[in-house]
């Protein structure tokens, strides 16, 4: 299939995309032609995800997401493998603990912030050095519906995220006009990550939405190639909520 797709002239590095969302995404650039480099913590997934993308279109660097050295690599990998990195797009996360806030460990705290926040930013000043700073582009942060509203049991997950949309703002606003800078927002999406929220009840999960299912990772797919296109060219520090409709039940009773 790649080989029948024509060269889109640009490169994007997506962060934890060996399966979920952020393969999802990468899936979506693949189609339209530009090369990627995906990053992720388990090398064998993420070589199998390089196959299944298409090797001659897609690299893989292991490593996690908040070792700075990781970043830099990661960033320099990608201009020696494609010679620019147009696009980011900053998914890697993690959620270790489901509990409430009020007992939950500081050191804990302060990995979900290192991976879910400063390993965003870390990326997008590599990104911006290496190559949007001289050439434009734009950067895609991957947040939650969670970072919107309290989320009762993964309320540090939902803290981070609600930081994520900050930077984003702050991003769009010191990166511009070259740089453009936006968030997607998903609810649950159908994904290993997310499994907890709905195994074994996804039946009821799925009925909470108005639109009647959970989420896939190619609905963030086709999200995330849009706010990567020039199709949203004038379009720049927004939030853009993914979520089957759930915010629609707001305050109903």
């Amino acid at each position: 299939m790649t080989a029948q797709v024509q060269d889109s002239g640009k490169a994007a590095l997506v962060t934890g995309a060996s399966r979920g969302i952020g393969y999802g995404i990468a899936q979506a650039l693949v189609a339209r032609g530009d090369r990627v480099a995906i990053t992720g913590r388990n090398e064998d997934a993420l070589k199998e995800a390089v196959e299944r993308l298409g090797a001659d279109r897609v690299i893989g660097i292991p490593g996690k997401a908040h070792d700075e050295a990781h970043q830099a690599g990661a960033v320099e990998a990608a201009m020696a493998a494609f010679g620019r990195v147009d696009y980011l797009v900053n998914n890697a996360g993690t959620n270790p603990v489901f509990g409430p806030i009020a007992e939950l460990d500081l050191g804990v705290a302060r990995k979900v912030f290192e991976t879910n926040v400063v390993s965003a930013l870390g990326f997008a000043q590599q990104t911006w050095k290496a190559w949007q700073k001289e050439n434009g582009g734009a950067i895609v942060n991957i947040a939650s519906v969670a970072g919107l509203a309290p989320s009762p049991f993964i309320g540090a997950y939902g803290i981070s995220k609600a930081a994520m949309i900050n930077l984003t703002v702050q991003l769009a606003h010191e990166l511009s006009p070259g740089v453009r800078v936006n968030a997607i927002a998903p609810a649950v999406i159908k994904t290993k990550f997310a499994q907890a929220l709905y195994e074994g009840r996804e039946a009821e999960a799925a009925a909470a939405y108005p639109l009647g299912r959970l989420g896939l990772p190619e609905d963030i797919g086709g999200a995330a190639e849009f706010l990567l296109s020039d199709r949203s060219g004038w379009i720049t520090g927004q939030t853009l909520v993914v979520d089957g409709g759930i915010f629609l039940n707001a305050g109903v009773g």
